[in-house]
Order: structure tokens, then sequence, then C-alpha cells
């Protein structure tokens, strides 16, 4: 054991997701296999239960941790029966990944679709309830291009709504 050299480790972003699953250690199987994360490390309760757990996708750190019984500590999407907060993962092949994903057990939420914003863009649900965003960045665009863009798909969508 030493002292810290820095307010916070050298391998941490500034913020950092941290998401509660039950079943977490199912969980990490799957993120590793739908998504290529990582695992760094893992720290169980003496009943097994994840207490932490840091998975790395790409560049990027989420934690986790298994649903601990007590609502006080947190409760997982499958508990609320809704996910609070969607993770966006950017990757090379929006197309590829969302396939991945569909075979490793998530249900396909968006199919790849070109965005106004200038991304292809996915999600999908994974199991345990959580769902995830994933995107290819394809085109370039200023706030005043995505906003143009933004008010041409919205009219859109009215328009076949109202038919």
């Amino acid at each position: 054991m030493s002292t810290a050299t820095s307010w916070k480790p050298s391998y941490a972003q500034t913020v950092t997701p941290y998401l509660i699953i039950k079943d977490c250690a199912k969980a990490l199987e799957l993120y590793k296999s739908a998504f290529g994360a990582e695992e760094v490390h893992r720290i169980c309760a003496p009943d097994g239960k994840i207490m932490h757990a840091f998975l790395k996708f790409g560049d990027s750190n989420i934690y986790f941790c298994d649903e601990m019984g007590d609502p006080k500590c947190g409760a997982s999407p499958s508990t609320l029966g809704n996910c609070h907060a969607t993770m966006h993962i950017f990757v090379e092949d929006v197309d590829k990944a969302f396939q991945k994903a569909v075979d490793a057990g998530c249900t396909p939420f968006l199919p790849p679709t070109d965005m106004f914003w200038g991304d292809r863009y996915s999600s999908v649900r994974d199991p345990f309830g959580q769902v995830w965003s994933l995107a290819t960045h394809k085109l370039d665009l200023s706030v005043e291009e995505m906003q143009k863009a933004g008010n041409e798909f919205f009219k859109n969508m009215e328009a076949c709504a109202a038919k």
C-alpha cells in the first residue's frame, strides 16, 4: 500500500457510469461478448455478489455492481422495470456491432439508421434491462446543420403521423 499521487487513479475518467445490474456476473460476460469489453477487475462479497467490477470499453470505463437488495443502495433496470440511462458506445462499424450484440443475446430496439446529427445509430436492450446505443460517426456537422436537419426530420415525422 502506498499514498496516492493524484486525486484520481491514473486509469480513471473524471465521470464514470456505475451501473447496478441484477445477476451482474452474467451481465459482465454478455458485455465482453456483445461489446468487446475487457474486464479489469472484480471484487465480490462473501455471498458471491459483485460489490464492484470494472470493465473497459475501448478508451472508456464503466463500473458495475450487483443489486444488493436494499433499495436505498439502488435498483437494477430489471427491478425498476425500466432503464434510467442509456450507455452510448462509438464503434468502427455499427452494423457489425449491432449484429454482434443481437447474436450475444441483446434485443434489437432500433436497427442501424443514418441519423440527422451525422451518426449511423442503433440501440439494443440487454437481457438485464440495460439499454445500449451504438453509433459510427459518419459526418462532421455544425450545430446549425444538425438543427436544420433535425427540424426537417421532425417535420417529416409529423407529416407521416398525420397520414
